[in-house]
């Protein structure tokens, strides 16, 4: 079963497509940092999630800024392979013209993207659907790491959608 994210993500994708619209698709977990850096304060330091995990200057500087109305055009899909903890080495791609980027991942309504996208989709869940989702590994340093991500930057208030996630069989769009 795809995640949340993933479906939600498809379903934008398709109607895009469905109206000849090009699309390009970026996955935030693709622009993680090095193993090194995400683990330097322990495997569930949550603030270590939310600060350290995801390399948001190498998504602005590689997909963001280079796909603005002013950028360059070209964009790099992909930065990071975190199974081999290792640079992807991919080549940067021309984006089309009137291409539409598909973003998905979290903490996406930081503050140091601030006016980087033009319409969001944020995804609303509970702790309990969090932690009834997550390997318990993992559980500690997400939840706490979302925790602050929504007390930081209240997604939902700055968001052009809020889809409540609860059962990812029955998605319910909270406010347009």
């Amino acid at each position: 079963m795809p995640s949340d994210a993933e479906a939600v993500a498809g379903a934008v994708v398709a109607a895009l497509e469905s109206q000849g619209r090009p699309v390009l698709r970026v996955d935030a977990e693709d622009y993680l940092r090095p193993r090194s850096l995400r683990l330097e304060h322990g495997p569930h330091d949550p603030d270590a999630g939310y600060e350290g995990w995801y390399d948001v200057y190498a998504l602005l500087r590689e997909v963001l800024d280079p796909l603005a109305p002013d950028g360059a055009g070209t964009w790099l899909p992909a930065l990071w392979d975190a199974e081999r903890d290792r640079a992807t080495r991919q080549e940067r791609r021309a984006a089309p013209p009137a291409a539409v980027l598909v973003l998905t991942g979290p903490f996406l309504l930081r503050w140091e993207m601030s006016g980087a996208l033009d319409a969001v989709v944020h995804l609303q869940t509970s702790e309990a659907a969090q932690r009834r989702r997550l390997p318990a590994g993992d559980a500690e340093r997400v939840v706490g790491a979302w925790a602050r991500y929504l007390e930081e930057t209240d997604p939902a208030a700055r968001a052009d959608l809020v889809v409540r996630c609860e059962d990812p069989r029955h998605p319910a769009l909270v406010h347009p």
